[in-house]
């Protein structure tokens, strides 16, 4: 399987993307922005989920363990989907012969998200009986992680694909990025539940940093890499996705010795592309045989969207 991510392009530099001065503007949720650590060759982003994340975890009754991978494959896609340069969509996907046929996660550039998982309750089940909750090699066993760009119907797909590695999919971006781009690349992803006075929600986060590679002017960077790496290793899965700590503070908390500011986000929200437009044209892709098929007792077609769950009601001679 030949591999191919020219899309992944570079994350903002400092230069590029002026910093936020104005600190109220952040958002506490559903955001992703980048963030650049002073005077290091080193780049990242950040990604906090709130209302967004749990209206997609919630469109279907998924198991915990299968709700924490399709969260951490929408924070992935929010993470290098919020980073290029043009409009499109970044499909993040991974699938093998495990419990979970497939995940996959649908970044718009313009900020909406939608995400859906394919998966055997008995065998996600019989998984799940351990300790601990199972992870991407478990749930997905043998198979691939996919990342997809789509710029339109002008362009062709272009797509990267590297096996599955660990029980994260945050393991599986990072052999990604070295295997397909050569850049040095950390990620950490969270999931969780949070129970308040009324309700319990789902929360997601996610943290990537990558090297600028050196140069005669620069130099090498090493050891600027190594350190930002500890530094990195110390983010603990709470903060990711606790609701309490800004994101201000939580990069602080990892590289306050050297200064570290956080630029612009860009808005996150949970938005399906289905619409009734598009189930009929799907409709009137099948012959009227099949579409008779369709018809239930009722006298209509009822065709339900995997992502949302939305179901549109359709009457056979509003279909050409």
């Amino acid at each position: 399987m030949a591999t191919s991510a020219a899309y992944v392009e570079p994350l903002p530099n400092i230069d590029e993307s002026p910093p936020v001065t104005d600190r109220a503007s952040q958002p506490a949720d559903d955001f992703a922005a980048a963030f650049q650590i002073e005077g290091w060759p080193v780049r990242g982003r950040l990604v906090r989920m709130g209302a967004a994340i749990d209206r997609i975890l919630n469109a279907h009754a998924y198991p915990e363990p299968v709700a924490a991978l399709l969260g951490e494959a929408c924070a992935l896609a929010a993470l290098i989907g919020s980073s290029l340069k043009f409009e499109g969509r970044l499909l993040v996907q991974a699938q093998g012969d495990g419990p979970v046929r497939y995940v996959i996660a649908d970044y718009g550039t313009d900020g909406s998200m939608r995400g859906y998982c394919r998966y055997d309750a008995d065998a996600v089940a019989a998984a799940s009986q351990g300790f601990a909750r199972p992870g991407a090699r478990s749930l997905l066993g043998q198979g691939v992680f996919i990342m997809t760009l789509d710029r339109g119907p002008d362009f062709e797909r272009t797509q990267g694909i590297t096996p599955i590695e660990g029980e994260s999919l945050s393991l599986c971006a990072e052999h990604f990025f070295v295997q397909s781009e050569q850049v040095p690349t950390r990620v950490r992803l969270a999931v969780g539940s949070f129970q308040t006075a009324t309700d319990e929600s789902w929360r997601a986060g996610g943290a990537m940093i990558q090297v600028i590679a050196g140069d005669d002017a620069r130099g090498t960077t090493d050891a600027a890499w190594e350190r930002s790496q500890a530094l990195f290793e110390t983010l603990g899965d709470d903060e990711l996705i606790d609701p309490i700590l800004s994101a201000d503070r939580l990069l602080f908390r990892l590289f306050h010795e050297d200064g570290v500011r956080l630029e612009a986000a860009a808005p996150l929200q949970a938005q399906c592309r289905c619409s009734m437009d598009r189930i009929a044209t799907v409709l009137d892709s099948f012959g009227p045989e099949e579409r008779a098929e369709m018809v239930e007792a009722d006298g209509k077609i009822r065709v339900t969207c995997e992502y949302c769950s939305t179901v549109y009601e359709i009457t056979p001679d509003s279909v050409s």
